[in-house]
């Protein structure tokens, strides 16, 4: 079995429950779910003019390669209402990004693992830190915790709570 950690992100149409059902899907197709980070609400990185996102990371064991397990990620994706385009970094019913792959250094036309962004942005580094903390990029070599202190984003993070009610993380 293969460690993969996982980023899903998603702004448009009914966000918790997009989260709520690719969490169902994946784990249905793509692996056993052996960790998830709370849900956090952020604004958007990279195109700011669009709604917030929710965000989660996930830990999943799985069997497949990782380019099957990429496969599989698009294909949850698309299924979900995702359509892809030209653009980078617009609004999506649903996003899954493989963040590692076991300690893995992928370098492929189709996937670059670890995520080549994901040191970048506490949206991936938040929820990452509260599943996996102590987990050392492969490259930077550098765990969760560490990364996120030297994180130079300031873009808003909030706990995520369905009763409506937020707590400001960062």
């Amino acid at each position: 079995m293969n460690t993969v950690y996982l980023i899903l992100g998603c702004n448009i149409g009914d966000k918790f429950k997009n989260l709520e059902r690719v969490v169902e899907v994946i784990s249905e197709k793509a692996g056993i779910i052996i960790k998830k980070s709370n849900i956090y609400e952020t604004a958007a990185w990279g195109n700011v003019n669009q709604p917030d996102f929710l965000n989660q990371a996930l830990c999943i064991e799985t069997p497949f390669s990782a380019t099957d397990l990429l496969k599989i990620l698009l294909s949850i994706e698309q299924s979900l209402g995702r359509t892809r385009n030209e653009q980078k970094w617009m609004e999506r019913t649903m996003d899954i990004d493989i963040l590692f792959y076991n300690n893995a250094i992928i370098d492929s036309i189709d996937l670059k693992v670890p995520h080549p962004y994901l040191h970048l942005r506490k949206f991936v580094l938040v929820p990452m830190a509260e599943i996996a903390a102590n987990f050392v990029h492969p490259v930077l070599k550098k765990n969760i915790t560490t990364l996120l202190e030297d994180s130079s984003d300031d873009l808003r993070i909030t706990k995520f709570q369905k009763n409506g009610q937020q707590t400001d993380i960062i």
